[in-house]
């Protein structure tokens, strides 16, 4: 088994696709073991964006992601990180597969609708970061 954290933006929250993303993922069989809506602090953004520290548009995607409510999760299967990637679709709309996350719902790159952790250690980071072990089901 696999965990695997993903956030469902602001602008995902905004247009009421929470229920919709999260029931894709749970469709496909993986469970969600950490669940928690929260407003992102600069600090929290900055940490989780900091391998991007140095790009132009690190400000604009802190700022974006701190101007509302996110939805964290962690979610469990076999290859979730894989999977959940494929799921959610290339970053790009213009390139996300219908099907996909970002090509059934997304309309620009800044505002994607969802991150998804890209390897085991960058999952285990995130989730670090954004839950306390004890927010977190164990394993079943």
């Amino acid at each position: 088994m696999e965990r695997t954290f993903i956030m469902v933006k602001p602008d995902g929250v905004r247009r009421g696709l929470v229920g919709e993303i999260l029931r894709r993922f749970e469709d496909k069989g993986l469970r969600v073991v950490g669940l928690k809506m929260v407003v992102p602090s600069r600090d929290l953004a900055e940490k989780h964006y900091g391998v991007h520290r140095d790009k132009p548009f690190f400000n604009d995607v802190v700022e974006f992601i701190t101007s509302g409510p996110v939805v964290a999760l962690v979610l469990e299967g076999p290859d979730a990180i894989a999977l959940t990637r494929a799921m959610m679709g290339k970053t790009r709309p213009t390139e996300a597969a219908p099907g996909t996350i970002r090509g059934d719902y997304a309309n620009s790159t800044e505002q994607n609708l969802v991150h998804g952790s890209d390897s085991p250690e960058t999952a285990s980071e995130e989730i670090e970061l954004w839950f306390r072990t004890e927010e977190l089901l164990s394993e079943a």
